[in-house]
C-alpha cells in the first residue's frame, strides 16, 4: 500500500525514490486538432488513429477500456481488444456468459475507451449493443490460436473457481475431447458483441491541459460534430 504524506496525498517509493503523486504529470505537446483536420465519417477517422498507433509501435495498440453496468447500476470496467471496425460499429468476442455479457444482456449500452497514451490520444466509443451474427463470428473465431479456442471451451469466465490447477484440469479435459479435431468448433457460450455508437469522441492532448475534444454525435439527420471543453 502506498503512505500517505502529512497533506494525505499518495507516497510511491520506485526504487528509493519518493514521487508524490499530485506532482506527477506529463506536458502534452499534440499538435491543433479542429474540424477541419477530422475525416468525413467516425470510422475513417478512428481507422486512421488506429493505423497511427499501429506505425508508432504502441502494446496493443486495438486495445479498449469496455465499461458496462448491471441492472442495479453498479460498475464495472476492464480491457478487451477490438476485432472488427465499420460503419456499423466497434466489435469484441467474449464468453456470453462472462459477467460483461451479463451486463450487456441487462442494459443493452456500453462505452468503450482506447487509450493511446504516448500518442496523447484517445477515443471514445458510447451506444447499444448486439450479438454478432453466427457467421461473423465463425470466420473470427477460425483465425484465432488453436490454444485460445480451447481455452474458450475451457474457461467458466467470470465464475469463482478453487484454484489454478482447476483451470489447468478443465484445459487438459477440452484438450482431450478435441484431441484429432481439425477444426474446433465455437462454444456455444462465445462470441462477438457489437457497439453501435451514437457518440464517437476524439481526444487530442494539448499544452495547458486545453485538449482538443471532437465528438461525433448520431442524429435523425445523420451525424453531427461538436467540440467539448476540456
Amino acid at each position: 500500500m502506498p503512505e500517505l504524506d502529512k497533506m494525505g496525498n499518495g507516497v510511491t517509493d520506485t526504487g528509493g525514490v519518493t514521487v508524490r503523486l499530485p506532482g506527477m504529470r506529463v506536458s502534452y505537446d499534440g499538435e491543433a486538432f479542429d474540424e477541419s483536420s477530422l475525416a468525413g465519417t467516425w470510422t475513417e477517422q478512428l481507422q486512421s488513429w488506429l493505423d497511427q498507433a499501429i506505425s508508432a509501435g504502441l502494446a496493443e495498440p486495438n486495445a479498449m477500456v469496455l465499461a458496462t453496468a448491471n441492472a442495479d447500476g453498479l460498475p464495472s470496467s476492464r480491457t478487451v481488444l477490438c476485432k472488427g471496425l465499420d460503419e456499423r460499429g466497434v466489435v469484441f468476442y467474449t464468453n456470453y456468459t462472462s459477467a460483461k455479457s451479463h451486463d450487456l444482456t441487462s442494459t443493452r449500452y456500453a462505452s468503450v475507451t482506447f487509450p493511446w497514451y504516448p500518442l496523447h490520444r484517445q477515443v471514445t466509443v458510447r451506444g447499444e449493443v448486439e450479438k454478432v451474427d453466427l457467421t461473423e463470428t465463425k470466420a473470427y473465431w477460425n483465425s484465432r490460436p488453436r490454444g485460445s479456442q480451447l481455452g474458450a471451451w475451457a474457461s467458466p469466465q467470470s465464475r469463482v473457481v478453487e484454484s489454478r490447477r482447476a483451470l489447468d484440469t478443465a484445459l487438459n479435459s477440452i484438450e482431450r475431447r478435441f484431441d484429432g479435431v481439425e477444426e474446433v468448433p465455437v462454444p456455444p457460450h462465445w462470441g462477438g458483441w457489437r457497439i453501435r455508437p451514437d457518440s464517437v469522441e476524439f481526444w487530442q492532448g494539448r499544452q495547458d491541459r486545453l485538449h482538443d475534444r471532437l465528438r461525433f454525435v448520431r442524429t435523425e439527420d445523420g451525424w453531427r460534430i461538436d467540440r467539448v471543453a476540456p
